[in-house]
């Protein structure tokens, strides 16, 4: 959806345009299109047929409504409409079929949405909003060439480690600091909080994958991303807890499949059960953050954790962070005798700033954006830049060996995927 329209992109298009069989559907569409700061002549008669007539010979709007009614084969004639349209269109469509199939048919060619006839103004509302919010999320440039995509995993070995403080920092840091694309990956998909820690809504994404992983894309990934700065996107979700997670799987994989095209960087909060449900979401990641604190139980999973590791993730370079410690307090577990336990040494150590998780909660900004002065952060930025010196690093060997180039955007469309390399029309 965001392949570039010469002149200036699909921004320089007109915000809507709608065709329509029928004066009743007409009348409907004038006053919201008017609340919308629309023109109201861009509401047409003629159906989905005039529509393609016309855009075939003049630029696509930035969101156009189609009237299927006359439509005898409606899935045929939206793919004919797809031929015609710009990139970046955003596709609803009404009729009066009521086909649950259908619908889905449609929504999977790549329109926005379907509309029952008659038309009903706040379910006009409803969805022009929805295509709007669409119009301002996040638009994913395309990687340099010149670098492979890293993707980092975050896993605690003890609930309450502060392993997805952890994560979110480590995808600010590569997102503001060294201005790489980054996508947060939350799959706590019941209680996850990179959405929340960011101060941003999780929206329905992830559970949208997971119950409809068919459909995951570059267009999906586009749509579902929660745009929390510049460079940084989160997908994550607060899923009902009365509503267990069916998945084997499929859809997490296809979301970092998609991600490595979309994104310089991908960073996972991965709990640690799902290392036992889904060890293929680990078979890819570069580097394996594993964060810790110095207690019985966590040394006891610390070390099944870094077995575990061994055996499923050889090719990821594994971190381990002690985090939340407190300074000069009383360690149920030294550190000498953690290391001894885990047969290796802890490489970073974060203390515990109390001031500074509450100011960054208040906020509602990462650790390491709410304290960019305090020592605290330190061990953080720190091991970010090791991660970002080994992945330059290793990039030229990277690059050469998987044979990959490009990205994701040439599969965006506003239908489809089809009109992406399609070339500009003049007006």
């Amino acid at each position: 959806m965001n392949a570039p329209w010469k002149p200036g992109g699909i921004a320089h298009r007109e915000p809507f345009a709608a065709y329509v069989c029928d004066e009743i559907t007409a009348e409907a569409l004038r006053p919201i299109a008017a609340e919308l700061g629309w023109s109201v002549d861009k509401v047409n008669k003629g159906g989905l047929r005039n529509a393609i007539q016309s855009l075939s010979v003049s630029a696509s709007p930035q969101i156009l409504f189609v009237d299927l009614a006359e439509s005898g084969d409606p899935l045929n004639d939206i793919n004919a409409l797809a031929e015609v349209c710009e990139p970046g269109t955003i596709v609803i469509a009404a009729g009066q079929v009521n086909d649950v199939r259908l619908y889905r048919d449609l929504v999977a060619s790549g329109i926005h949405d379907y509309l029952l006839k008659p038309l009903h103004p706040d379910m006009l509302r409803d969805t022009f909003g929805h295509a709007q919010t669409i119009l301002n999320a996040p638009k994913h440039v395309e990687a340099s060439t010149d670098r492979a995509h890293c993707s980092i995993a975050v896993i605690g070995t003890r609930g309450g480690v502060g392993a997805s403080t952890i994560a979110t920092s480590i995808a600010w840091l590569i997102a503001d600091r060294e201005s790489r694309s980054t996508a947060l990956l939350d799959l706590d998909v019941h209680f996850g909080t990179g959405a929340l820690s960011l101060d941003i809504e999780p929206g329905r994404g992830l559970t949208d994958a997971i119950e409809n992983p068919s459909r995951i894309d570059g267009l999906f990934i586009e749509r579902a991303m929660v745009k929390a700065s510049e460079r940084l996107s989160v997908l994550s979700a607060e899923a009902p807890i009365n509503a267990p997670l069916m998945t084997d799987g499929a859809a997490f994989y296809q979301l970092q499949e998609e991600m490595s095209a979309a994104f310089e960087c991908t960073v996972v909060d991965l709990p640690r059960a799902m290392l036992v449900q889904h060890p293929h979401l680990i078979n890819d990641v570069n580097t394996v953050v594993v964060v810790t604190e110095l207690t019985l139980a966590a040394a006891r999973d610390t070390i099944r954790i870094l077995s575990w590791l061994k055996s499923n993730a050889p090719q990821g370079k594994v971190v381990v962070l002690a985090n939340r410690m407190h300074a000069g307090g009383q360690l149920e577990i030294t550190r000498k005798d953690f290391e001894g336990s885990i047969e290796r040494k802890i490489d970073y150590v974060v203390t515990f700033d109390q001031k500074l998780a509450s100011q960054a909660a208040k906020l509602g900004k990462p650790i390491v954006e709410a304290g960019k002065a305090s020592k605290t952060i330190a061990p953080i930025v720190a091991m970010v830049n090791e991660m970002i010196v080994n992945m330059d690093a290793g990039d030229d060997a990277v690059n050469g060996a998987s044979g990959k180039g490009g990205s994701l955007l040439g599969k965006f469309g506003g239908l489809k995927g089809l009109m992406a390399k399609r070339p500009a029309k003049k007006k």
